[in-house]
């Protein structure tokens, strides 16, 4: 690695900015990309060429690195068109439908469902997607709408669920003897996953949204009504109900075996170090489970040919390209960040040598974690380069009391970055398993996800001083209410004033 100060944090701010600009993510990850493997290059004395061959060699690592991962995802996705060209997709949409009459319904339905699949994030985001989108498009909610659902219940809830890939990892980077117990201690101090399952709760209960993610509701109920005008009733799907539950119930299930087969569970090893240990192999054993159960479900029944369903296989694979290439560019990003031209030391250092009262300490610990994970694109690269720093911090200066506030809001930070950063994973799968144009997720998601950060800010600054969550919550709760009702009123009477001077 080599040490680049303020040049460290120019690659991230390139292709943050350019995606937001130009709506157009693949040439902007990849400048972010070439522009950081350039500094590397012309700080270590190469040129163009190191630069290049830089770019590829990192590539080429994270892609061998996440391999499990992009098996993952194309088995996932080929169940996914699968369970759609049997008919079981519109089938469970039509049979559901019955059921969830209304928005509110739908919505609360997909959160309820994204805080039960805890166990990792990305296969959160993929599995909600897949069994909600037919009935969030059948009441009209927007992909735009159903991706921030799906991602605000991915990340913000595995970070706060005791059995999780993401429980192991923090209590493993935690100097501690007993590192779980450390991690149990700071979910309430996790402001910002709280208040976001909140947000969610009441955005989805009473539909009051603001900025483009009103925009974007609004457009989906004219296309809705546009499309209901100019069709007819069509055909009944040939696929039931059970062609689309029972590959998914079977996945989930598998997916949850197979981490803790991967992981060592069945020879002694405990249930929440087992499913830590490896997560991607053993969502690919489930995802191929879910691939076989679709086989004998459907080809005896001549849901499909053979050959049909081979093609749809293919199919499936095929349309995960895209999304994978936005995968493979980010971390490749993360990892020139992280690995070659210090981009979270840079901004670390801030924490250790700032010299500001301990009382301030949790608020400046969560805007430097939220500025490393959203400009990094990843929590765990955040979290670990951070909660090694913040204990010597404390331990240092005979703060220990201050230990859990500070270690809560370095996760909250780093939340942050992982839900709305349109480099993170979580946010790309998000938009992928919504069906949802990826730069259209990330436009609509970053209010919401920023009014919460900023909501977050003011209760750690409390917390700092009484160090309690509890004030800090319930401040925050009202706060972040309080704000919905505004913003969602001031987007309702501008719209009047136009009309009237219209």
């Amino acid at each position: 690695m080599i040490e680049t100060g303020w040049w460290s944090i120019l690659p991230p701010i390139i292709a943050i900015v350019l995606a937001l600009a130009t709506k157009e993510v693949y040439s902007s990850l990849f400048i972010g990309l070439f522009s950081g493997v350039l500094i590397y290059a012309f700080a270590g004395g190469g040129g163009v060429v190191k630069a290049a061959a830089t770019a590829f060699n990192m590539m080429y690592s994270k892609i061998s690195g996440n391999a499990y991962m992009i098996i993952f995802l194309a088995l996932l996705w080929a169940v996914v068109v699968l369970v759609s060209k049997s008919g079981g997709s519109e089938a469970y949409g039509r049979w559901a439908g019955r059921r969830l009459k209304n928005k509110r319904s739908a919505g609360l339905a997909t959160a309820i469902l994204g805080v039960l699949i805890f166990i990792d994030d990305g296969f959160n985001c993929l599995t909600v997607g897949t069994v909600m989108r037919p009935i969030t498009d059948r009441l009209r909610i927007s992909r735009e709408k159903l991706a921030y659902i799906i991602d605000a219940t991915a990340a913000p809830i595995c970070i706060i669920a005791p059995v999780s890939s993401w429980a192991v990892a923090v209590a493993s980077e935690v100097s501690d003897t007993d590192g779980f117990r450390v991690f149990l201690s700071t979910i309430p101090y996790n402001l910002y996953a709280l208040l976001t399952i909140i947000m969610v709760v009441f955005i989805c209960v009473t539909g009051k949204d603001f900025g483009p993610m009103k925009r974007a509701e609004e457009a989906a109920l004219a296309a809705a009504q546009e499309a209901e005008t100019s069709s007819g009733d069509g055909e009944k799907p040939k696929g039931r109900v059970i062609d689309l539950v029972l590959p998914i119930v079977v996945l989930i299930i598998c997916a949850v075996l197979g981490m803790a087969y991967v992981g060592g569970f069945f020879s002694g090893v405990s249930f929440s170090e087992a499913i830590g240990e490896n997560p991607a192999a053993g969502l690919t054993l489930g995802a191929f489970a879910g691939l076989i159960t679709a086989f004998i479900l459907y080809i005896p029944r001549k849901l499909m040919k053979p050959k049909d369903f081979i093609m749809n296989i293919v199919s499936g694979i095929g349309s995960i390209i895209p999304p994978m290439l936005i995968l493979v560019l980010s971390w490749s990003l993360g990892g020139v960040c992280r690995e070659l031209i210090g981009t979270g030391e840079f901004i670390s250092g801030f924490v250790s040598g700032g010299g500001v009262a301990l009382n301030f300490l949790p608020f400046i610990i969560f805007v430097v974690a939220a500025l490393m994970s959203f400009s990094m694109g990843t929590s765990w690269g955040t979290f670990g380069m951070l909660i090694p720093i913040v204990t010597m911090i404390c331990a240092a200066d005979g703060a220990g009391r201050m230990l859990i506030p500070a270690l809560g809001a370095t996760l909250a930070g780093s939340v942050y970055g992982d839900h709305c950063s349109p480099i993170s994973d979580t946010t790309i799968l998000a938009s992928t398993g919504a069906d949802c144009v990826h730069i259209r997720h990330v436009e609509t998601q970053l209010p919401y996800a920023t009014l919460v950060a900023a909501v977050c800010a003011v209760g750690y600054l409390i917390a700092g001083f009484t160090l309690t969550p509890w004030i800090s919550l319930a401040v925050g709760a009202v706060l972040l209410v309080a704000a919905l009702l505004v913003l969602n009123r001031v987007r309702f009477k501008t719209k009047e004033k136009d009309a009237a001077a219209s």
